[in-house]
Parts: C-alpha cells; sequence; structure tokens
C-alpha cells in the first residue's frame, strides 16, 4: 500500500473517527478490518508528500507533487529523503511500537495517547531553532517567532488552570517533571537544606528524595537531606499527624506534595498549615494529575502551594516536557520568578525544546475545551469501576479505592508479587507496572501492581470496558499464581525462564486472553498514528 500526503492511510485509517468536531472517537469504530494484518512498513509517503513538505521541510504544504530538492551546494548536496527511505530500520521498528500500541490494552498511569496536533508541532520545524533563555532576553538572533510561541504557551498555560497572570508565572522550558523538580530545588534551596516528601514504598516519586539506608538513590537526596512522610498502613491515606509532628522535629524548608502511586487526593490546607508552621515552602508535584487539575475534577493545589511543577505528556496529553508554576510575590523573602527563571536557564538547562513547547501550547488550548472536561471526568468514573470491580474480585486496594486516574493493587495477600503479575499481563498484551505498596521491603519485587485509566479512556473506553479490564487483570492473576506454582526455584529469574521457555504448559491459556485483549483494543482507535 502506497500512500501520499492526505493518504489513504492517514485519512480513513487513522483520522479520528468520531462525531464531527469531537476529539475523542467513537467506541468500536470497525477496525478490525486491519486487526494484526496492518503492515505498517508497506505504508509508504511519496517522496513530495504533503505531510513531508509542511512538517519535514518547513515548507507550506500543497496538493501539487514536486520533486523533493537536493540540499546543499556542489560536493556536499544530498537527497531529503522521508523516514522509510532514508532510514527503514528505524522505520520498522517504529511501526513494531504503533501496532504494539494499537493492540495492547495499555494501563500504565503515566502514560496516555497524544492527539495528531500535539504530535505534528512536535515533529515541525520548531526543532531546528536555538533559544537560550527567555522570550525577549535571548542569546540567539533569529526568535522573533520562537518568542511569540513561548508567550503563547505560557498563556495559555494559566489560562488552562484559571490562574491570574498578575498572582502566578510560569516556566514552560523543563524538559521533564524530574528536572522541573530539581530545578525548583536549584532555586530555593541551598546544598544540604531539608526537605520533606512521600516515601516513594508509600506512593512517591524519585526525585522527592527517595533513598535507602544503604544508598542515597535520587540526585534529590545527594545534594539535599532528605526525610520521608508516609502512609497510614491501616488506611492507606497519607498519616498527615505524623507528618506534622515529623516536620516539627525535622524543620524542613521545603515540603513536596505530589505521588506516582497514590489514589487518593492531598489534603492541601493541612500541609500548608503544617508549612506554615516550619517555615517551609509548599510545593505540589501534580505531574499525575495536572489534567485532572486542569478540568477542576480534583482539589485544586494552587489554592495553597507556592509552587507547582509538572509533567505534560501524562493526563494532561500533551508532548513529553514540563512546566513549574510559582507565585509571583515573594514567598520567605525569596523571588520565586527570578530564582526558579535563573534555575531552569543557565542554571540547569541549555536552549529550549521549541518544538515541545509547541506541542505544549497546542494541548494547553484543548485543556480548556468542553471535550477535555468530559474526558477528564470519564477517566476518574472509569477508574472507580475498575476499582469497584476489583475489589468484588477479592483485591485488596491500598486506601480502599481511588479518587483519581489510577489504583494500587496489593497482591500480598494471594501470595503473588507484582513483577510475575506484570510479566504474564504482558505476555497477554496487558501494559501495566509492578509498584511498591506500604510495607514493601524491595522496588525489584514488589508487592502490587498500578493500573492507570488515562490511556484507554483516551482511546474510547467506558466503564463497561474497564470491567471487561478488571476481569482480564484477574484472569492473568490467576494464571500467574498456577505458573508459581510450577516454577523449580523461588528467584524471580526462574520464573521469568520457565514462563518465557518453549515448554511452558500455561502458554495456550496466555494466548487465548491475549487473542480476547486484542479482539477488544483493535475495536478502538488510537489518535495521532
Amino acid at each position: 500500500m502506497r500512500a501520499c500526503g492526505g493518504s489513504a492511510t492517514m485519512n480513513s485509517i487513522q483520522r479520528p473517527l468520531g462525531a464531527k468536531g469531537s476529539v475523542f472517537p467513537s467506541k468500536k469504530i470497525g477496525v478490525s478490518v486491519f486487526r494484526n494484518h496492518v503492515n505498517w512498513s508497506s505504508v509508504k509517503p511519496c517522496r513530495s508528500s504533503q505531510l513531508e513538505g509542511s512538517l519535514v521541510t518547513g515548507k507550506p504544504s500543497t496538493s501539487v507533487s514536486v520533486p523533493i530538492p537536493e540540499i546543499g551546494g556542489a560536493g556536499s548536496s544530498f537527497v531529503d529523503y522521508g523516514l522509510s527511505e532514508a532510514d527503514p530500520e528505524v522505520r520498522s521498528i517504529i511501526d513494531k511500537e504503533k501496532n504494539r500500541q494499537f493492540r495492547s490494552l495499555e494501563l500504565i498511569a503515566s502514560e496516555n495517547f497524544t492527539s495528531r496536533a500535539v504530535m505534528e508541532a512536535v515533529g515541525s520545524c520548531l526543532t531546528n531553532k536555538y533559544s537560550e533563555g527567555l522570550p525577549g532576553k535571548r542569546y540567539y538572533g533569529g526568535n522573533e517567532y520562537i518568542d511569540e510561541l513561548e508567550i503563547l504557551c505560557q498563556e495559555r498555560a494559566l489560562t488552562a488552570f484559571s490562574l491570574d497572570g498578575k498572582e502566578w508565572g510560569v516556566n514552560v522550558q523543563p524538559l521533564s517533571g524530574s528536572p522541573a523538580n530539581f530545578e525548583v530545588y536549584t532555586a530555593i534551596l541551598k546544598p544540604h537544606d531539608r526537605i520533606m516528601g512521600l516515601d516513594l514504598p508509600h506512593g512517591g516519586h524519585l526525585s522527592h528524595g527517595f533513598m535507602t539506608p544503604k544508598r542515597r538513590v535520587s540526585g534529590t537526596s545527594i545534594y539535599f537531606e532528605s526525610m520521608h512522610y508516609r502512609l497510614d498502613e491501616s488506611t492507606g491515606l497519607v498519616d498527615y499527624d505524623m507528618l506534622e509532628k515529623t516536620a516539627t522535629l525535622f524543620r524542613p524548608k521545603l515540603i513536596i506534595a505530589g505521588a506516582s502511586a497514590y489514589p487518593r487526593d492531598f489534603d492541601y490546607p493541612r500541609m500548608r498549615k503544617i508549612a506554615d508552621a516550619v517555615g517551609a515552602f509548599l510545593m505540589m508535584d501534580m505531574a499525575h494529575i495536572s489534567g485532572l487539575v486542569s478540568a477542576s475534577v480534583v482539589a485544586n493545589p494552587f489554592e495553597y502551594c507556592d509552587i507547582v511543577t509538572t509533567t505534560t505528556h501524562k493526563s494532561l496529553r500533551g508532548p513529553r516536557g514540563g512546566m513549574i508554576f510559582f507565585k509571583k510575590e515573594p514567598v520567605m523573602g525569596v523571588d520565586l520568578e527570578s530564582a526558579i527563571n535563573n534555575a531552569v536557564f543557565p542554571g540547569l538547562q541549555g536552549g529550549p525544546h521549541n518544538h515541545t513547547i509547541g506541542g505544549l501550547a497546542v494541548c494547553l488550548k484543548h485543556a480548556k475545551s468542553p471535550e477535555f472536561k468530559a474526558y477528564q471526568n470519564q477517566v476518574v468514573s472509569n477508574c472507580r469501576a475498575l476499582a469497584s470491580r476489583l475489589m468484588e474480585l477479592g483485591y485488596k486496594l491500598v486506601s480502599g479505592g481511588s479518587d483519581n486516574h489510577l489504583v494500587l493493587v496489593d497482591l500480598r495477600p494471594l501470595g503473588i508479587d507484582g513483577a510475575r503479575v506484570e510479566k504474564i499481563l504482558d505476555m497477554a498484551s496487558i501494559t501495566l507496572n509492578k509498584n511498591s505498596v506500604p510495607g514493601d521491603k524491595s522496588a525489584l519485587v514488589p508487592g502490587g501492581i498500578r493500573i492507570g485509566s488515562p490511556a484507554m479512556t483516551t482511546r474510547g473506553f467506558g466503564e463497561k470496558e474497564f470491567i471487561s479490564v478488571a476481569d482480564f487483570i484477574h484472569e492473568g492473576v490467576q494464571i500467574t499464581l498456577e505458573a508459581k506454582k510450577s516454577v523449580s526455584g523461588p528467584k524471580l529469574q526462574d520464573f521469568m525462564k520457565f514462563v518465557t521457555s518453549p515448554s511452558f504448559p500455561l502458554i495456550d491459556r496466555v494466548s487465548d486472553l491475549q487473542r480476547r485483549v486484542e479482539a477488544l483494543t483493535t475495536q478502538f482507535h488510537i489518535p495521532g498514528l
């Protein structure tokens, strides 16, 4: 199959197929006609396609096919081929990944499917420009349109979270969430200042200061002194009383709210009170829930925090980047705007990724649409349906449910761990991740799995489909339990070797589960691909 820009593949197979004007596709759109039969490598763009013309060379697209020119002068010219012709090996890998995404049940809570519009911006000529500094203060020339773009992105970021530009500012240059966090630490802390974040085994994030008795794992814990707060293991909720007692003794300069595997909301008023009592800055890392915050389906951290950081590619459905929001009024004598901007550049970064900022501007515009708010409400509804069904099936969930986009399943009562379950489910085209749960001793063989709803909600899943998801996961867990009984050795590597061997006795059951999973997933479109 061969196609030009505006091709049959791009326009009929992968164009969003929902109702006119809707960002999200209708369910069960009949793409089963090419399920598991698409040879993506055979879909070759014409050498003068509109897509290549507008996004790769930066030239306006045209309906008239013209030969791709040679670039450069005598002795240095080269033909500006498309990817399929320039590098079939990379093209093949991308095609395989595209097919995997289409067939798989994508349940990793930190992943999502971004839009075609975002992908077009990220794949544009914006990637060519160097732009060290802020708008109007660039080191390089030729940045008038880059300035226009970044200012637009900043304005849309404030609008997306209903912020007053007189009270809040934003830096949209961070390369991702962890760099954004470290830029904040660099801005407001001195080496060996004290910080407090949620402990990693209790749902926190590496960049919030994780360390073990033997090793300072995160760079944050290397350069700053870290003490974690934790969950009350009897409830699965943040133990704010212990946080208050510990903060009173430890006297941190920064308290960090936010998590990577916490299914509940944070009590921002309580954390603000604790921070004020000990003289600490309060920062929220809303990387996982920024889309939910923008749509006002969870509590608003901006009402109580001094600084808010986020990634942009999770529930927000943007490109892979980061943002730092900061109060414009000085906080505890610190001009956050100047300190944070200087920490980003020249402190820790060079030129910003302008193509990412372009994609971010696109996604932030979408974040103010009615469709986006409806989508975020569906994310939460789907997650609650998933949680309810898992509990009906007898699973123990950390905190007993979910207020947001993820559930954390404690598998230890079943005598199994997250690493083994993750592997069996992966073999069945169910993609989720092993995850620590409170009380775990090992992050490599943790006792739980984390399941998220944003990605498959993007593809069009509703509550009914997420009940089926719970049933699929349950079936995979049962297979895992049987497989574990049949393994001769106790180690994880013994299990992995056993289930991937040609003689694995349960492979037919895994294959049957995979067939039914893919029969469901391939009924739903992936936007942007």
